[in-house]
């Protein structure tokens, strides 16, 4: 049964294995996307934008003006870095913490869309434990150049 067992897993892996960097890059596009949408709302009406930061938002230790702004930058600025896969596990821990100050510091999100930010959590927790995979920019730089016998 044990056999069974491990050979069964053995199997899957050797299906799963060459998926990972597909997943890889799907979790951080997908989180991209989100927060980049979701950063261009606010920075196209930026009006309510404000308005929203001053009495709807309750994000905590900052001024009203500067968590609009720097909320705002972050959701335009972090999915880039996330889409390119550089800085990959930095960028998504910082977008990582963010979704948990949204979650904080807007109680409507408990009740209307508390399980996209727990999905949205846990793709950007992928890509902070597993890093960004193969199709990235990280990978680029990550890896060894080449030695070329002729000028050894």
């Amino acid at each position: 049964m044990l056999n069974f067992m491990k050979h069964i897993d053995g199997v899957a892996q050797r299906i799963t294995d060459p998926l990972v960097p597909f997943l890889l890059l799907f979790t951080r596009l997908w989180v991209a996307w989100v927060f980049f949408k979701s950063g261009m709302v606010k920075y196209s009406s930026w009006d309510s934008t404000l308005y929203l930061f001053e009495f709807e938002y309750q994000v905590p230790l900052l001024p009203w003006q500067l968590a609009a702004y720097m909320g705002t930058t972050a959701e335009l600025i972090l999915p880039v870095f996330l889409v390119l896969g550089l800085f990959t596990r930095p960028m998504a821990l910082v977008l990582f913490v963010f979704n948990i100050i949204a979650v904080v510091s807007y109680p409507l999100l408990w009740e209307k869309g508390f399980f996209d930010h727990q999905l949205w959590g846990m793709m950007m927790l992928v890509n902070v434990f597993w890093g960004a995979g193969l199709f990235s920019i990280d990978k680029l730089i990550s890896a060894e150049p080449k030695k070329h016998s002729a000028l050894q």
